[in-house]
């Protein structure tokens, strides 16, 4: 089974283009990117929200 990340807008970008063996490597680098982003940093109306689920191409292709 393989992951991808989506963005919550639905939009595509370098991230959404990738696919990753394990859960835990698109975590690893969603956290590399976003996991010093504090909430008193943060301007949320300025942030990409993204997350992460398997990639079941079947289901998307109709096969």
């Amino acid at each position: 089974m393989t992951y991808k990340i989506i963005r919550f807008d639905g939009k595509d970008d370098e991230l959404t283009a990738q696919s990753f063996d394990k859960y835990s490597d698109a975590y690893d680098l969603l956290e590399k990117l976003y996991g010093d982003l504090c909430c008193s940093d943060a301007d949320y109306g300025d942030i990409t929200y993204y997350d992460i689920v398997e990639n079941n191409l079947k289901n998307i292709n109709g096969e």
